[in-house]
């Protein structure tokens, strides 16, 4: 059995993470509860994943990406964004093409009934949005962009 240790001072540098303090994590679970609340009008009606609500919602923005593309704007991982684009093949929500005479390149777009979809959920997870942003003033949702936007810059 292993010997019981005593945990570090709390100001030592190896000391346990207090989560409920730390950036990343109030970040990713603030996050994943917005995202979840959207899904949950999106889940059920079109059985699709918010990993695959994000590919469409990608490529109603940026048409004609490859899935390496979508990867990188997203911020997702590659395997999961591929899966997410192969159920959307399937489902006929997405259309994968070649570049040109390119064969080695695929490229990527909505299909009518992908259109169809995002059509339907894009005005839902704005509604979504706007219930959250509802909780701040005009100046904190201003301050709010500025910070994201700061954060993300010096991240890519």
């Amino acid at each position: 059995m292993p010997a019981k240790r005593k945990p570090a001072p709390a100001t030592a540098e190896h000391a346990p993470l207090q989560l409920e303090h730390f950036l990343p994590y109030r970040l990713s679970i603030l996050s994943n509860t917005i995202s979840q609340r959207i899904a949950d009008d999106y889940q059920a009606r079109y059985d699709i994943s918010v990993t695959e609500w994000r590919v469409m919602a990608v490529l109603a923005r940026f048409e004609g990406l490859s899935a390496r593309e979508v990867a990188e704007r997203t911020a997702m991982d590659k395997v999961a964004v591929s899966r997410a684009l192969s159920r959307l093949v399937e489902a006929g929500r997405v259309h994968r093409g070649t570049h040109g005479g390119d064969k080695r390149r695929s490229v990527l777009s909505l299909t009518d009934a992908g259109w169809t979809m995002h059509d339907e959920v894009a005005p839902m997870a704005r509604a979504r949005e706007r219930e959250v942003l509802a909780r701040l003033d005009a100046e904190e949702r201003v301050w709010l962009t500025r910070i994201l936007d700061k954060l993300l810059a010096e991240e890519r």
